[in-house]
């Protein structure tokens, strides 16, 4: 399996690190992740791709096929897909945010998800030590919304919720904190790809 270097953060940068399987990785994830860099303010952002979810049932595309199609599908400058969960052994996000906090101590990491994931964000493996460790930036999806604000996560940490008008801000907050943007959204997901011919054959579909 081939394997990436771990990437390069300068001092104070604020990353963004966006987390999943990527199986496969879709416009979705594209949009997403360019619209966080935009409200949050994001030097940079680092495409984490998972050897595999816990949470899932069935397993992923083997991750060499996954990164590569990752790479071709997200292209920016200031995006970077990587397989850092696979370099440093970790498969729970609150491992990989402890390993990546002792890596880059001097890097300001913010964690992103789709509003679905906070939804059932109190079922991640140590959740509350990542909403304690690193900002949070939550990005609406399509369906998403109601479910995401009313979820255990965000009403525990209702007190640490910065304003979408201040989500400038977030970068710069120290843990916990947590913003919640809307935006215009490509309404697709990973499933829907997997249900149509050619991914599990190692192509991306149109």
């Amino acid at each position: 399996m081939e394997r990436f270097a771990i990437p390069y953060a300068r001092p104070g940068q604020v990353v963004g690190l966006f987390g999943g399987s990527f199986d496969p990785p879709h416009q979705g994830h594209v949009h997403v992740t360019r619209e966080a860099m935009k409200a949050f303010g994001l030097d940079r952002v680092w495409w984490l791709v998972s050897p595999g979810n816990p949470l899932k049932e069935r397993g992923p595309a083997p991750l060499a096929q996954r990164i590569d199609a990752a790479r071709e599908m997200m292209q920016h400058p200031r995006v970077e897909v990587t397989d850092i969960e696979a370099l440093t052994g970790t498969r729970a996000t609150a491992d990989t945010l402890a390993a990546l906090n002792k890596l880059y101590p001097q890097v300001r990491f913010i964690w992103l998800m789709g509003a679905d994931n906070l939804a059932q964000f109190h079922r991640w493996k140590d959740w509350r030590q990542i909403m304690d460790s690193v900002p949070v930036g939550v990005v609406a999806r399509p369906g998403d919304r109601i479910s995401a604000r009313m979820s255990p996560a965000a009403r525990v940490y209702a007190q640490y919720r910065i304003d979408g008008q201040a989500r400038h801000l977030l970068g710069q907050a120290e843990a916990p904190a947590w913003c919640f943007v809307n935006v215009p959204m490509v309404n697709v997901s990973s499933t829907e790809i997997r249900g149509r011919d050619g991914w599990s054959d190692g192509v991306l579909p149109e």
